[in-house]
């Protein structure tokens, strides 16, 4: 029997699904109220989510400068929704979050790909990630 998913691995998959929902629809009014109206958590998974969203939001452009530099012969606009908001919040996780080891968020990051993304999500965000990791090592 699979154990339940964490608080933390329940406020990635929620902050990904509010990114996801923004991004596709850029005019939406949808507030995080109203999103947790439709998507509700356990309190302390709700507060997480939102530590995450708020730090992508406030990090985004320099998120999306990082992820494009690591993107060999591809453009960040060809990558799916999905896939370019697991790696948005894995990215903040390993640059800006101190309390969050990079493998871990790297870890939590491919096992949402294999449940949101498509077959080759999750080894494609594994890859760039670890390059991002290692390039994150070697500058600090």
């Amino acid at each position: 029997m699979p154990s339940k998913p964490g608080k933390r691995r329940l406020g990635r998959e929620a902050a990904i699904q509010f990114l996801y929902s923004q991004e596709l629809n850029e005019r939406a009014t949808d507030s995080l109220e109203d999103f947790w109206e439709v998507r509700p958590l356990r309190p302390e998974a709700q507060a997480f989510a939102e530590e995450l969203i708020a730090g992508v939001q406030a990090h985004r452009e320099a998120i999306d400068h990082v992820l494009d530099a690591h993107l060999e012969n591809y453009r960040l606009e060809r990558l799916t929704a999905v896939d370019r908001n697991v790696l948005r919040l894995a990215i903040y996780e390993i640059l800006h979050r101190d309390d969050i080891p990079a493998p871990v968020a790297i870890n939590e990051a491919v096992e949402i790909a294999k449940r949101f993304g498509a077959t080759e999500s999750s080894g494609f965000v594994n890859g760039l990630l670890d390059s991002i990791r290692k390039e994150n090592l070697s500058s600090s």
